[in-house]
């Protein structure tokens, strides 16, 4: 949504276009987690998805007469295996192509969409257009470390990339981090197989001299063990490399934390000792839950669209919802906008 549909919409309650039926667990955690999104914040949520079946889902919620849910009819949903420029040709009434158009259209303030990553993808590039100075669009995923967080992109958009691609990832990235993650001046780091400029692939080895040439705060080449340190607040790759790091992750903190379960029970000092650091082991959950973020933002489109984990839980999509909420409301798109345009990042 734009600045001027955004103070357009300051009169009234602001909504979420939601792709309910994209997703592993759609429409039912979709559609609750967008619920519980609605009763506790001040936001209206547009269902898209085949009527009936979104019917029978908020027939199970009593509330639903004093929520602001409305339901609009998109009987198509894009498969995770589906190609997705064809299926979005051959499919008019997707649910996510629909819920983009919502958008486009000033009826609602940002997308979301737990669905297939590229039809969600093109369908808000196909609707909101690009930023100026853009050419592909990147999912920026958050990622904890041992100071603000930081930001990775690609994390799942762009499948191959050029050198300037990545580079431009870096200027969205540093602006995003400046005015999402509060670092004045962030650092970035290009994600490589070792320290040294002349490792990794031709993309990264053209990447990383076109980095150095920039005005960003460029450091070199970050390792995948250096991720979550805290070394950057921007970390640039192409999106199959992004989305392979962060499946990496949640995979592995899945399986410390079923380690450390099957530990902590396995005598009754360590069960008594588990009692005693509750706390400290849901702070840690905390930290390294994607569900806590709930989405990633596409940004380089000019509009606001937020893409949820395929797997998402009902407190990923209310989170997801959340964040896309509390953006609309900061008008982050535009900030990062007039961060990104005067940051010319090749020095003349």
């Amino acid at each position: 949504m734009t600045s001027s549909q955004l103070g357009q919409a300051r009169g009234r309650r602001l909504r979420i276009a939601v792709d309910a039926t994209g997703g592993d667990f759609a429409p039912r955690n979709i559609v609750d987690g967008a619920l519980v999104a609605a009763r506790h914040l001040d936001l209206g949520v547009i269902l898209v998805g085949a009527r009936e079946l979104l019917r029978d889902e908020l027939r199970r919620h009593d509330d639903v007469a004093r929520l602001d849910v409305t339901v609009v009819d998109a009987p198509d949903t894009i498969g995770m295996h589906e190609s997705p420029a064809v299926a979005l040709r051959r499919k008019p009434s997707a649910a996510v192509r629909v819920a983009a158009d919502i958008v486009a259209k000033g009826e609602a303030v940002a997308l979301f969409s737990a669905g297939n990553t590229g039809a969600t993808m093109l369908a808000a590039h196909r609707a909101f257009g690009r930023v100026a100075g853009v050419d592909r669009p990147a999912l920026a995923t958050t990622i904890p470390t041992a100071g603000r967080g930081a930001v990775l992109l690609d994390s799942g958009a762009n499948v191959e990339c050029r050198a300037q691609h990545l580079l431009q990832f870096a200027a969205m990235g540093t602006a995003y981090a400046r005015v999402v993650l509060g670092v004045p001046e962030p650092k970035v780091g290009l994600l490589s197989i070792g320290e040294e400029e002349t490792k990794g692939n031709e993309l990264t080895r053209e990447a990383h001299q076109l980095l150095r040439g920039s005005r960003l705060r460029f450091i070199g080449n970050v390792e995948a063990r250096d991720l979550y340190r805290g070394q950057a607040e921007v970390i640039v790759c192409d999106g199959f490399t992004g989305n392979i790091a962060l499946k990496v992750s949640e995979g592995l903190v899945e399986v410390v934390e079923e380690f450390l379960r099957e530990e902590l029970n396995r005598t009754f000092s360590t069960r008594v000792g588990y009692l005693l650091c509750r706390r400290a082991f849901r702070r840690f959950r905390r930290r390294v839950d994607y569900s806590e973020v709930g989405g990633a933002p596409l940004l380089g489109v000019a509009g606001l669209c937020i893409v949820g984990h395929g797997r998402s839980s009902v407190k990923a999509v209310r989170n997801a919802v959340a964040m896309a909420h509390r953006f609309a409301t900061g008008e982050m798109l535009a900030r990062v906008a007039r961060e990104l345009a005067p940051a010319t990042v090749i020095h003349a």
